[in-house]
């Protein structure tokens, strides 16, 4: 498989992989933007040279839109593939892409964010375990990092989560969402829930993270999307609004 690594030259012309669709679509504008955005931090998105979902997205932990403390380690955002292109090894492919440029660039290792089990829109921890991945933190109610060292590790240097995520949670009523453009979905859906919350006369807002200062100081690690009610996280899945109205209904 060939790689093609998007640029600020080539994202124009390049599909994204995650919103395959024409580029006047809002999925598409929004997760453009914010890429164009985040190679100005070091950001690298690798894809394959295919249409359809089989990319690798990384970052300077120091720029990573996620709550850690990880300097001098490389963040995978994304690690993704799907469809027609599981299982032929090309997300191991994509990761030992990963891997050289992360050591030329002269860091310490990789680090990732999973959970307790395989969940929507995180890594899965088994297939981390896998690749030489080690499980190194957990924050409330499934979160882990998992890091991947270059060299021998040293006890000062291991990737954790900063505290303020620890134990998700935040003091305002109603339902709270944050967000990002990392993800091209929510640029479709956000609105659907805002619109419909408005209709229905209940209380919500939805605060998107803009920079990678904001989504460092988030109240929970998953920056695209975590959603509270009254102060109390519910969930980091990408919400469509019927599963939204389900949420909604037991609340």
């Amino acid at each position: 498989m060939e790689y093609i690594k998007i640029t600020e030259e080539n994202l124009e012309e390049e599909h994204i992989c995650c919103a395959i669709t024409k580029n006047t679509d809002c999925q598409v504008q929004s997760k453009k933007t914010w890429l164009r955005e985040r190679m100005k931090e070091g950001l690298v998105f690798l894809k394959a040279d295919a249409r359809g979902k089989c990319f690798i997205q990384y970052a300077p932990a120091e720029h990573a839109w996620t709550p850690i403390e990880a300097n001098g380690y490389m963040f995978i955002d994304c690690l993704w593939v799907s469809g027609q292109f599981v299982g032929h090894g090309y997300a191991g492919e994509l990761l030992q892409q990963c891997i050289q440029d992360a050591k030329e660039k002269g860091r310490k290792g990789l680090c990732i964010l999973s959970a307790d089990k395989k969940r929507p829109f995180l890594a899965d921890p088994k297939f981390l375990t896998h690749l030489g991945f080690e499980c190194v933190d957990h924050a409330d109610p499934f979160y882990t990092l998992y890091t991947y060292y270059f060299e021998k590790k040293q006890e000062g240097e291991i990737p954790r989560f900063k505290e303020n995520v620890r134990h998700p949670q935040i003091k305002e009523k109603g339902y709270v969402l944050y967000y990002s453009s990392a993800c091209p979905f929510t640029a479709r859906y956000v609105p659907l829930l805002a619109e419909y919350a408005k209709e229905q006369n209940i209380p919500f807002q939805a605060i998107q993270f803009k920079n990678t200062k904001q989504a460092q100081e988030a109240p929970a690690p998953f920056t695209t999307f975590s959603l509270f009610c009254d102060g109390k996280f519910l969930t980091h899945e990408i919400l469509s609004l019927p599963k939204f109205k389900k949420i909604v209904g037991k609340e």
